[in-house]
């Protein structure tokens, strides 16, 4: 079997928050998984669209992170929505739920990679975009499109 061989080293990326969101500052958290959760990780089977992070009792809980079922698993493969503990230092943490508690800041779950044969979360503190800024977005992706396409040619 033939692996993906990308720039990056993400397993799972969440594409769609660099567009939704301005990220100010971006975080490496650990992530608590099972054994099959980051066996399915490694064969290219998880999600971060829909996921979001709350803070509970001091601690970081990852919510709505799909990985899909290990499918050489057997009866004791996880639960495809399962809450993921994060885990940060306390003052990490603290630092974090003081910055996303500022009305219209948001943890967002950008990518889950391979550091040291260990998975890692990268989180970040995003702001939400107004529609006015995600046209302006577009726009400038539109007009790198169109000087790369000129150098081409």
């Amino acid at each position: 079997m033939a692996k993906k061989v990308s720039k990056n080293n993400d397993l799972v990326s969440n594409r769609k928050a660099g567009f939704n969101y301005e990220i100010l500052e971006t975080y490496e958290a650990g992530v608590q998984l099972k054994g099959t959760e980051i066996k399915s990780l490694r064969d290219g089977g998880g999600s971060l669209q829909e996921a979001f992070i709350k803070e509970e009792n001091g601690e970081l809980w990852l919510y709505g992170c799909s990985i899909s079922p290990y499918k050489y698993g057997n009866i004791h493969n996880h639960d495809e929505r399962r809450p993921k503990k994060l885990l940060l230092h306390k003052r990490e943490i603290a630092a974090l739920a003081k910055s996303f508690h500022i009305k219209g800041n948001a943890l967002i779950p950008l990518a889950f990679y391979l550091k040291n044969g260990r998975v890692k979360c990268k989180v970040g503190i995003g702001h939400g975009k107004k529609m006015h800024d995600k046209r302006a977005t577009i726009k400038e992706r539109d007009v790198k499109r169109q000087i790369q396409r000129e150098f081409k040619q």
